[in-house]
């Protein structure tokens, strides 16, 4: 298979397999949403989900938030992992938010990457999520798929956004890398299908007999 057709045949058992993409994190605005992608950072989105009602009953508006002690907000969100960052980084969004922004969470990607704790793949994903702009966040399931489907050399997160982008259209991008996310953890997970198991894998190379070895984001 050319790297166009397979994209082509990965984009329709996709629409197939997931014609709805809820959103994974719980949110109700674009300021919880930001909250809760930068708590999903080496964190399961069903931890994050377990936690942020609590954050968010204590605050859910950068307003509220940040007029609450630090510690406040790391004894809440301790169970994520990397709490003392995490918690730094959301009382001081909170208040840059507030004095920059007037309490709104910026519809643009390079406002969203000045604020601290939000990298590329967060700021792309509260662009896609909380606004509908084409943007195509990659992830670890993602980065790892795509180096398994033959859509990128898997150099870096930000060379597989690239290649990713270049081959699939535009307009199927916000829904798309929430289908690979769903894909990557029900049918090809690390462990489970490496490259050589699954039905889109197997289709796309069916005479791959080793496990395709993936380089780390």
């Amino acid at each position: 298979m050319l790297k166009s057709e397979r994209a082509a045949f990965i984009l329709e058992r996709l629409n197939a397999l997931y014609p709805e993409t809820p959103i994974p994190l719980e949110h109700k605005n674009p300021y919880t949403l930001l909250v809760a992608v930068l708590l999903s950072a080496q964190c399961t989105d069903e931890r994050v989900n377990q936690i942020t009602p609590a954050l968010f009953a204590v605050a859910d508006n950068p307003f509220d938030m940040a007029t609450k002690d630090q510690q406040v907000i790391y004894d809440i969100i301790r169970p994520c992992g990397l709490a003392p960052q995490k918690s730094k980084a959301i009382k001081t969004l909170s208040q840059m938010l507030v004095d920059q922004y007037d309490g709104e969470v910026p519809k643009d990607i390079e406002s969203l990457e000045r604020l601290p704790g939000v990298g590329h793949k967060t700021a792309s994903v509260v662009v896609s999520q909380a606004f509908g702009q084409a943007a195509f966040p990659v992830d670890t399931h993602i980065h790892r798929l795509a180096q398994r489907w033959g859509l990128t050399s898997g150099k870096s997160v930000a060379q597989t956004e690239k290649d990713l982008k270049k081959v699939f259209p535009k307009d199927t991008w916000n829904r798309l890398h929430l289908q690979i996310i769903y894909y990557g953890r029900e049918f090809c997970t690390a462990r489970g299908c490496q490259g050589n198991r699954c039905q889109i894998c197997t289709t796309c190379y069916p005479n791959r007999k080793n496990p395709k070895l993936t380089k780390k984001a």
